[in-house]
């Protein structure tokens, strides 16, 4: 494994994780975790992709020194610059939460030319709900709700993160938050060592967000990995997403919760290679 630093074009180190050999594989995680949170996935992958891991700004313990409040829009900069340092024309693309936010700003901003497949894994192109939209975080997470969440993000930052997890549609996670397992002590250390501010300003970023327009334009081969026990979003999410996309796999995984790739990550992979495994006839005519 190769631990790599790059200079975003606004001078900011960034922090990037390699491994692997074979098609460049780019994996984003999600709000608060880091490069760490695919480790998971290293076995089953890395034996077939170059894996590139970033940190995003303001995660895995890195400080910032040029911008104290990013927002996903330089999260969205961040991944072409990446992709620059590396020298990839091209790279299929995974997001896990904020990590799939990050790629549809990314689209809406630059464009799909960088991305020759994509993965979205649970996750919502609008957070936050209406009168006329059900399908942001728990079908039932408005404006006020929102605010409320940050203003008790800025009191408490890590209670403020794990009820935020613990008291959505996953009983199991209710349940054991409140039993306070070693899971739910684990996550809380973990947490405590964030400095709060400049994820809490990307936070507020994502659910300012709406990249609805965005979905009906991203014509390249897409899977979408959705766990029926997701502690943010209900199969209609999902359902949704995948209507809105051309070149859509919808796959929801039973029982997993907001990390159904985690939940079952040989499986994961074996749609992971089968979304970049041309149809049977596409073979025989590249072949000819």
């Amino acid at each position: 494994m190769q631990h790599d630093t790059f200079y975003a074009d606004d001078g900011e180190v960034l922090h990037l994780h390699r491994s692997g050999s074979g098609t460049p594989l780019l994996l984003l995680h999600g709000w608060t975790a880091s490069h760490a949170a695919w480790s998971p996935l290293l076995q089953p992958l890395a034996g077939h992709y170059h894996l590139l891991r970033p940190d995003a700004r303001g995660h895995g313990g890195h400080a910032l020194r040029v911008n104290p409040a990013p927002d996903v829009q330089r999260l969205a900069r961040d991944v072409i610059n990446l992709l620059d340092h590396v020298g990839l024309a091209q790279v299929v693309a995974v997001g896990h939460s904020m990590g799939a936010l990050t790629l549809w700003q990314c689209l809406r901003d630059f464009g799909s030319d960088r991305f020759s497949h994509l993965v979205f894994i649970d996750q919502s192109p609008k957070l936050v709900t209406d009168a006329a939209w059900r399908c942001g975080i728990y079908g039932d997470f408005d404006a006020v709700a929102s605010q409320r969440l940050i203003d008790d993000l800025e009191q408490d930052f890590v209670e403020a993160v794990l009820r935020l997890i613990a008291f959505g549609l996953n009983d199991k996670a209710r349940a054991t938050y409140l039993r306070n397992s070693s899971g739910w002590r684990a996550a809380r250390e973990v947490l405590g060592a964030i400095d709060p501010a400049p994820v809490i300003a990307i936070w507020k970023s994502l659910v300012a967000a709406d990249y609805r327009d965005v979905l009906p334009g991203i014509q390249v081969p897409t899977l979408l990995a959705y766990g029926t026990a997701s502690n943010f979003y209900t199969p209609e999410t999902a359902r949704y997403v995948a209507a809105q996309l051309p070149q859509a796999r919808l796959s929801l995984y039973d029982d997993a919760d907001h990390g159904p790739h985690l939940a079952d990550p040989v499986r994961f992979a074996a749609e992971l290679a089968a979304l970049l495994t041309p149809p049977a006839g596409n073979a025989a005519a590249n072949a000819a």
